[in-house]
């Protein structure tokens, strides 16, 4: 669970530490404190998007940190090397002005996307525009598969529907007109022999590229080698090195039957001489054979002129221009047995396609079975919020092979009796909205193992018999989840366990909203001020008094 929640410069927080206890939190406080903002910290550290917008003004940035108790060691710690650590678990998050963000979990850096799939096992916030998403019909099918647990079944029917599309898109490509297939045949042939009449060799533009660059450099070459042999074998006027590094072992030679120590050093030096001498006829040997053909580089340049103007065309090197000459006449063939190739596929599409049918009927049979249980579950829920008339069902309508199944599905309702069932969209009121939610919720938490719900003002249109319901209700939920309410009800306000006060002040010209934990008395006025408004009475204490101790 959420144990503590530190925030700094957000908004108009410069600083708060919020304790939460097991059980039910509630925060409330008038309009505008900033009960919405501590919900935005909670979503920074869960990894939702947080903009630099939320800096507060005059500070470079943002922090928010969080202290979990109580989590399992989830699969995502090993997944990416975090350390656990059974006792706490740290989540720490700077946000700066530039939108750079540096995310951390028990002190490893981590980003915003690991964040957020962490965050997603440890609390679930219901804000007030998850609601609307029931008047979205297209969100109805996601909540039945969350409900349903039908994974494998989604699994089997996306591999089969995959199947199905590869092979659907490759009759597609393969079927064109004839006059479409004629202009596509005459153009790969045209390819195809302006490139085998190359006859291109791999890696010849390299050696043809180092070949030039020879015959361009000749000259200087050849007068290059010329003073090599010279310096080493010498000319008319002068001893080359090979014949001074001769006399040199020669004198050694003769010094060594007076020093037998200058042996070794004569041996060096014999070693040398050879060594010098072969390489010395290595250099004469290429400057004999550095003889070129007048129009050796005429022909080279005519060759590299065919391989660039093929580059040019189809590929950068020669490698890949013979790649490309596979594949068009891979492509070539392709054409040519398009007909054969067309009925072996549609063979094995009607195949494809009836096992993703069969994929289908299986998954429709298990959202069939997950729809009655979930109706009946969202039916006892809202019999438990004031709800006990209403009529729920999820209508299935049959589709052909698509990407999510062969169903559609959509929630209708009926909210009073005699009333026939319609779309939500067409008979449900703001407050039988929050409650139809909240009761999706209930049924979807007690089917995953996320240990803190948020609501962020689920309580929205709901008033008198219907808002002890819905608080009734939350108390109950709270019995095994960590429970966070943002509230404007007296009703939630009484139930809590924990009691949070959201106030705003401006100090020195500046905003500034602190949060402080209420005792009974504090708890007692401030219900009060929920009920009574801006003037509390002695009456309105006595009924704030009254529903706590109810």
């Amino acid at each position: 669970m959420l144990s503590v929640l530190h925030i700094e410069n957000i908004a108009v927080i410069e600083q708060a530490d919020i304790v939460f206890d097991p059980g039910f939190n509630v925060l409330t406080g008038e309009t505008g404190a900033g009960k919405s903002i501590v919900i935005d910290a909670i979503s920074a550290i869960l990894g939702e998007r947080a903009y630099r917008d939320v800096i507060r003004t005059g500070c470079g940035k943002a922090f928010v940190s969080a202290v979990f108790t109580g989590v399992g060691e989830l699969p995502w710690f090993a997944e990416n090397r975090v350390d656990y650590d059974p006792g706490e678990l740290l989540i720490q998050r700077e946000i700066f002005l530039d939108g750079k963000n540096v995310c951390r979990v028990n002190g490893r850096p981590v980003t915003v996307a690991l964040l957020k799939k962490l965050g997603l096992q440890l609390i679930n916030i219901h804000g007030q525009h998850d609601s609307q998403q029931l008047f979205d019909e297209a969100y109805h099918l996601h909540y039945l598969d969350l409900f349903a647990h039908d994974e494998a079944e989604l699994s089997a029917y996306g591999e089969a529907y995959a199947a199905v599309q590869k092979t659907r898109s490759e009759i597609e490509r393969l079927s064109m007109d004839e006059s479409e297939k004629l202009r596509r045949v005459e153009t790969l042939q045209f390819q195809i022999q302006e490139i085998e009449a190359a006859q291109l060799q791999p890696g010849e533009d390299e050696q043809l590229e180092s070949q030039r660059k020879r015959l361009q450099n000749g000259e200087k070459m050849k007068s290059g080698l010329c003073a090599a042999v010279d310096a080493l074998y010498g000319g008319e006027d002068s001893d080359g090195a090979c014949s001074m590094l001769t006399a040199a072992g020669r004198a050694v030679s003769a010094l060594c039957r007076y020093d037998g120590s200058l042996e070794p050093l004569q041996t060096r030096l014999n070693d040398l001489s050879y060594a010098l001498e072969d390489v010395t006829e290595e250099l004469r040997t290429l400057r004999d054979d550095l003889a070129f053909a007048e129009d050796e580089l005429e022909r080279l340049e005519e060759r590299l002129d065919v391989v660039h103007k093929l580059r040019r065309k189809y590929g950068a090197t020669c490698a890949d221009i013979l790649e490309f000459l596979e594949k068009s006449r891979a492509e070539l063939d392709e054409i040519a047995f398009a007909s054969d190739r067309i009925e072996q596929l549609e063979k094995q599409l009607k195949k494809q396609e009836a096992a993703a049918e069969k994929a289908g009927l299986a998954l429709r049979a298990a959202r069939q079975k997950a729809a009655a249980e979930l109706a009946r579950r969202i039916l006892t829920e809202l019999a438990q919020l004031d709800m006990p008339k209403v009529q729920f069902v999820c209508q299935f309508e049959e589709l052909p092979l698509s990407p999510g199944g062969m169903d559609n599905v959509r929630f209708l309702m009926s909210a009073n009796v005699g009333e026939a069932l319609k779309p939500m969209s067409k008979v449900a009121s703001g407050g039988e909205l929050a409650r139809i939610m909240l009761a999706l919720k209930n049924v979807l938490a007690e089917q995953d193992s996320v240990p803190t719900l948020i609501f962020d003002e689920v309580d929205a249109g709901v008033s008198g018999q219907a808002a002890q319901k819905v608080a009734e209700k939350l108390c109950a939920v709270a019995a095994t989840k960590q429970i966070l309410c943002v509230t404007h009800l007296a009703q939630l306000a009484a139930m809590a366990d924990t009691h949070l006060y959201i106030s705003k002040a401006v100090q020195n010209g500046r905003t500034y909203t602190s949060v402080t934990p209420l005792d009974r008395e504090g708890r007692q006025r401030e219900i009060a001020r929920i009920i009574g408004g801006a003037v509390i009475t002695e009456t309105t204490l006595r009924s704030a008094g009254e529903m706590l101790r109810r």
